[in-house]
């Protein structure tokens, strides 16, 4: 049921995107959208948001020698954007000449000083590690927004631990809250227990004793 979800959305997502285009700009998105983009997509950011809003594939910006480039994804949001570059090991790679390396860092380089965010990921970490970069986005989506469409149900309090487990990406001791929150462990087990019952967070270790709690991405809707 998922997996359905998901290439609804996805063909749609791609669909209204080709619509939007014309020339060189849909050529890319049909041509350059391949495997390992289509693959970040279902293992990356549909697990860990659930939406496609605000991002856009094969984005085309201006480089700094006035002619154009594509971005793989471009978040763009409120003042922000984020691109999202994704690197195989191959023989795009492998046989790369220098200048073309030097290019590559330029053009990097032009991005930041244009006002944009980069993420990297590598092919290997979107195949074998999915966990590792939906970690990273929402520790990227914490740090800049920090609550999504059913966070907004929550008081203050939930949505500052709701915050606080989106930029940590990592499983959260009872501990940690107290300290970040000020409280002692007793209140701040109690608060991540009543996480739990409203299913924004899931035991992350311990059975009889929970010991850790992590966010519960599945289903849920962040606002980018």
């Amino acid at each position: 049921m998922e997996w359905m979800a998901f290439r609804e959305a996805y063909e749609q997502f791609i669909s209204d995107h080709l619509q939007k285009r014309k020339g060189e700009a849909a050529r890319r998105l049909r041509e350059g959208h391949g495997h390992a983009e289509q693959l970040f997509l279902e293992n990356v950011w549909w697990p860990a948001f659930g939406h496609f809003h605000h991002l856009y594939p094969e984005f085309e910006v201006t480089d700094f020698k006035d002619g154009f480039r594509f971005i793989d994804f471009a978040y763009v949001r409120s003042g922000l954007m984020l691109a999202i570059e994704l690197d195989g090991f191959g023989p795009h790679w492998r046989n790369i000449s220098r200048w073309q390396f030097v290019d590559h860092n330029r053009r990097q380089n032009d991005l930041i000083i244009d006002g944009w965010k980069v993420l990297r990921f590598a092919y290997d970490d979107i195949k074998e590690y999915p966990r590792f970069c939906q970690q990273k986005l929402q520790q990227f989506v914490g740090r800049w927004y920090g609550e999504g469409h059913q966070a907004l149900n929550a008081d203050w309090r939930e949505k500052e631990i709701i915050r606080y487990a989106l930029k940590a990406g990592r499983p959260l001791k009872p501990l940690d809250l107290s300290d970040y929150m000020g409280v002692d462990v007793k209140t701040a087990r109690k608060w991540l227990a009543q996480l739990v019952e409203k299913g924004w967070l899931l035991p992350a270790s311990g059975e009889k004793r929970i010991r850790a709690y992590r966010l519960n991405v599945e289903g849920k809707h962040f606002t980018l």
